[in-house]
């Protein structure tokens, strides 16, 4: 061991236990870098002594220059094996590195530059992992978008993120159709269901989504491509290869906000590596490198599963099985049939739904090693339930957009605390502070913050909204009120945000409350979220009426319009007036304490 890595070995503590090459790349530079987040070994730390044995104290998040570096790696590693499966087919790491790179030259191609936008708009299939590692070889910056969106949400993502060009499923293109006229949108790709399942079930695929289901609606847009002819046509170009800087944005991830306008995670190579090595550093005690196999119900386009799934898992050769449609039970079952599940990552909502199923206690959990919950609070019914029918622990976790997204995850080793949120991961600090953002003792309540590599540049073009919640010394304000117990495992009791959660899924009152009033029988409204078994919470509204003829079918029906399903509200109560504070200000919180004791 050299001199410079005994002695980063050394400030890393308990690191000594993982083996060197947890820390590829270590030099003189990197070592400067690691040591600005290479946190003081100190009672402020109780949490260190919880780690399963395995797991370091840091990682090192100039390991790699920048995210093209490390996937390609991992492409050389395990080219021969399959990296990501989808209704039965699946592709090696040597496909995607080669239909990638097709691509990023076929992007290129069409007039894109280092730095552009890229929407990425579809549910999981095998285009996405090409469409993302192809456009971030490219050197252009991926939008993540829901491709649930309605077209309202999606101009105003475009046009705030200046997107440029965008890959999206053909089951969206008529809502793309309606807002493409107000973007910068000039290259759309399209995808289909069945486009890369092989010659004949891709077809037949495509004909039940197409013609029996009708779940395609006609749209007219000129000059599309299709995402299969992109990667023929990119075959006749040479790639300008792209490996950007560590501080570089890659990532526009858009989360809402208390003003109820979704704005920008701005996520660099730096920011998305750590958090990868964080995740790896966690999982690789419990993991065989190159011979796991996860399933992946959760969509792509989410941070959770994008971080954890799409990039952390695949960096260590596991074999990613996505399901299109996690709603439809059936086929989040099936890979468990097919293949032997290792990791399972979902949501609360997800873990009731199978656990409700007839035909998934019967299912063979002997593969199982590790279940991970995040997205929303894992209720401790479901948590015990799992753990009872499939053997495995439920670990809760704990993340944000703005974070990359894991900060937080119970050890994954039977030591977690069901409750609770876990400890810090690696390289990660966390406190609880007062309303002066004065940190507070053990077991004092306060607002969550959060410090490490993994916290986001900034919200893109938002720099008072970024200085709202980000110190200059580098703590994100979380918004939720939480305590630390005295052996660092964090709990969240409450949120400082009106944010409410749906299915892992932020809802911001702001934006339904913005809907609902364009409604012309509608003078004011205010929107909180309620409890709901299925999930964890659902909206409900409160509306003071224009004109008496106003009905709840009404306004339901108009929130369809304009917004995601998961955002439509679920409850509808008429008030002749609503709280206000001294200066007019609507008090959502008096409405949702009154919802949640009533």
């Amino acid at each position: 061991m050299t001199q410079i890595t005994q002695l980063t070995h050394r400030r890393l503590g308990k690191g000594l236990r993982l083996k060197d090459e947890m820390y590829p790349g270590i030099n003189s530079r990197s070592f400067i870098f690691a040591l600005k987040y290479t946190l003081p070994m100190s009672e402020e730390r109780p949490w260190l002594k919880n780690y399963p044995n395995g797991i370091p104290a840091n990682i090192n998040p100039e390991a790699y220059n920048c995210l093209v570096d490390l996937f390609e790696e991992t492409f050389e590693k395990y080219r021969k094996q399959d990296a990501f499966a989808c209704m039965g087919k699946a592709i090696t790491f040597d496909e995607v590195d080669k239909k990638s790179i097709a691509f990023a030259a076929y992007l290129q191609s069409r007039g894109l530059e280092v730095g552009d936008k890229i929407a990425l708009m579809m549910p999981n299939m095998l285009q996405y992992p090409i469409a993302l590692f192809g456009a971030l070889r490219a050197g252009l910056v991926v939008v993540n978008t829901n491709p649930l969106y309605t077209p309202r949400e999606m101009e105003h993502q475009f046009k705030d993120a200046d997107v440029k060009a965008i890959v999206i499923s053909e089951l969206f293109a008529a809502n793309l159709e309606k807002v493409l006229g107000a973007t910068k949108i000039k290259t759309v790709i399209l995808t289909s269901v069945g486009g890369m399942l092989g010659m004949f079930k891709g077809a037949m695929v495509n004909f039940v989504v197409r013609k029996f289901k009708r779940m395609v609606p006609p749209f007219n847009i000129p000059n599309t491509v299709v995402f299969t002819t992109a990667i023929k046509e990119g075959k006749k170009f040479t790639l300008t290869p792209h490996h950007g800087k560590p501080e570089d944005t890659i990532l526009l991830q858009y989360t809402g906000g208390t003003t109820g306008v979704a704005k920008g995670a701005m996520l660099t190579n730096r920011n998305l590596i750590s958090n990868m090595q964080q995740i790896r550093a966690i999982m690789l005690p419990f993991l065989n490198e190159g011979k796991e196999v996860a399933l992946s119900p959760l969509p792509m386009y989410h941070i959770f599963a994008f971080s954890v799934n799409c990039l952390a898992l695949m960096s260590i050769g596991t074999l990613n099985v996505l399901v299109t449609n996690p709603r439809d039970l059936p086929t989040v079952m099936e890979p468990i049939k097919k293949y032997p599940i290792s990791l399972i990552s979902g949501v609360n909502t997800l873990f009731n739904a199978l656990l409700n199923h007839k035909d998934f206690a019967a299912l063979d959990f002997s593969s199982l090693k590790i279940t991970i919950g995040g997205g929303m609070a894992v209720q401790k019914a479901v948590a015990e339930r799992w753990q009872s029918v499939t053997g495995v622990p439920l670990s809760e976790g704990f993340g944000m957009t703005e974070t990359s997204p894991v900060v937080c995850v119970n050890p994954l080793d039977d030591s977690g605390q069901l409750g609770t949120i876990g400890v810090p991961v690696p390289s990660t600090d966390m406190r609880i502070v007062d309303e002066q953002g004065h940190p507070l003792p053990v077991g004092q309540v306060g607002e969550i913050q959060v410090k490490g590599p993994q916290v986001m540049k900034g919200y893109y073009n938002r720099v008072e909204a970024t200085k709202e919640v980000l110190s200059a010394d580098g703590w994100l304000s979380t918004g939720d009120i939480g305590l630390m117990a005295e052996d660092g495992f964090f709990k969240i009791v409450d949120r400082k945000k009106d944010m409410i959660l749906v299915s892992g899924f932020n809802v911001y009152p702001n934006e339904i409350e913005e809907v609902v009033v364009m409604h012309p029988k509608v003078a004011e409204a205010a929107a909180v979220g309620i409890p709901d078994p299925k999930s964890g919470e659902v909206v409900k509204i409160y509306v003071v009426k224009k004109d008496s003829s106003l009905e709840k079918e009404d306004l339901i029906s108009f929130c369809r319009e304009h917004l995601t399903g998961y955002k439509v509200p679920k409850a509808v109560e008429f008030r002749e007036e609503l709280p206000k504070s001294n200066v007019g200000k609507i008090l959502r919180r008096e409405l949702r304490d009154e919802a949640h004791n009533s």
